[in-house]
């Protein structure tokens, strides 16, 4: 009997499910972008953490990484501005860039020159005199020539600015376009109003927040009016948006944080208005110490208060909706106090104190070089110093 011969095929057994093979291609490929994810989270954690290590320790001493110095032998005064530095004394203004090269230069005669600085434009005026300058990064876009003494100003982002004029008893707020122009023209009745100690102008020039001090019979009051510029001010009586009083305090200072909110600063407390056609009050807070000086930017209220029961001062940070963040003691001094991101710089001639907006001390100590400005400069822990030497780039090490 023939034996049956045998074939080298198999029989093979039926694929799985056409959907059952996605849904595993499926799974292995979440499997892997969740382990490639997890990679990613460890590595920007780790990253992060070395910066903020890094960015929060305490420093010893200030070393000069780069340094570019000046030929100049006059007192001149700086400010941040952009990209670069403005400097400016009785004949001109200057624009320089980080290394210290000039970029423009703006010939001029300011016997008492004082500075407003926006992002995109600042001004210049003569204190006393009748001079303002406009300013972009470009260079100069307009000057104004006013008839009466100038006492104080405020400037847009467009190039509006606001003057306080010295008139006897009757001073005049004139608002003028960055060529000269006026184009709103206020008598200020001192019986009625009381006389302007603080203004600023809102980066649209839609507004324009001023500070009266008046008396009423024994007591002293503030009032601050908002004036609008805009639609909603043309349907008021003097374009006035707001008006409020204040019995028994000096309200001497005045700013914006941003578009929708500002801040009016007394010798005893601060308000915090909100709103962008028609400001209204958001939060009172009394202080119990008296204010030495006061700081800002977009995010933060500073605040360097007497210290009234021990030594010292006490450096107070609020936040923009008027909570505090930070109370600490220092021990020194300082003329020039200012907060650049989340940091504060405090510095007398060549003395320093940098702080974290959490309380930490990066620094405190001495710069070697008396010291016109300073900020942060790109990396960890490394600032621009400015003085009458020149421009340098330090950095902190222990």
């Amino acid at each position: 009997m023939a034996q049956k011969k045998k074939t080298p095929f198999k029989i093979l057994t039926a694929p799985e499910d056409l959907s059952e093979i996605k849904h595993k291609v499926r799974r292995f490929r979440l499997a892997k972008a969740r382990r490639a994810l997890v990679l990613l989270v460890l590595i920007l954690l780790a990253v992060c953490g070395t910066y903020l290590l890094l960015d929060n320790q305490t420093y010893a001493r200030a070393r000069t990484a780069a340094e570019y110095p000046s030929d100049l032998t006059d007192m001149s005064s700086y400010a941040r501005f952009a990209d670069g530095i403005v400097r400016y004394n009785r004949d001109g203004v200057v624009l320089l860039n980080k290394k210290n090269e000039e970029q423009w230069i703006q010939p001029a005669q300011i016997q008492n020159p004082v500075i407003r600085v926006k992002d995109e434009t600042f001004a210049v005026a003569d204190n006393g005199g009748n001079n303002i300058l406009v300013f972009t990064r470009e260079g100069l876009k307009g000057e104004i020539q006013t008839n009466l003494p100038i006492e104080k100003i405020a400037v847009s982002e467009q190039g509006i600015v606001s003057a306080v004029l010295r008139n006897e008893d009757s001073p005049m707020i004139i608002s003028y376009d960055a060529t000269g122009n006026i184009l709103v023209e206020q008598q200020v009745t001192v019986s009625a109003l009381g006389y302007p100690l603080a203004m600023e102008m809102s980066d649209d020039g839609n507004i324009l927040a001023v500070a009266y001090l008046y008396t009423e019979g024994a007591v002293m009051k503030s009032k601050v009016i908002y004036y609008n510029f805009g639609e909603t001010g043309q349907e008021r009586t003097d374009n006035i948006v707001l008006s409020e009083e204040y019995d028994g305090t000096v309200m001497a200072d005045i700013f914006f944080m941003g578009d929708d909110r500002s801040v009016v600063v007394g010798d005893n407390r601060f308000v915090i208005y909100r709103g962008r056609e028609i400001p209204e009050k958001e939060k009172e807070i009394e202080l119990d110490q008296e204010i030495q000086s006061v700081f800002h930017s977009d995010r933060y209220i500073g605040f360097i208060l007497l210290n009234q029961e021990k030594s010292g001062y006490e450096l107070r940070l609020y936040n923009r909706l008027g909570q505090q963040v930070l109370s600490r003691d220092i021990s020194g001094k300082y003329s020039n106090v200012k907060i650049d991101g989340n940091e504060i710089i405090m510095f007398e001639g060549s003395r320093c104190c940098i702080m974290t907006a959490f309380g930490i001390i990066k620094f405190e100590g001495d710069v070697n070089v008396e010291a016109l400005e300073i900020f942060r400069a790109p990396g960890i822990s490394r600032y621009y110093m400015m003085s009458v030497d020149g421009l340098r780039v330090i950095y902190l090490t222990k």
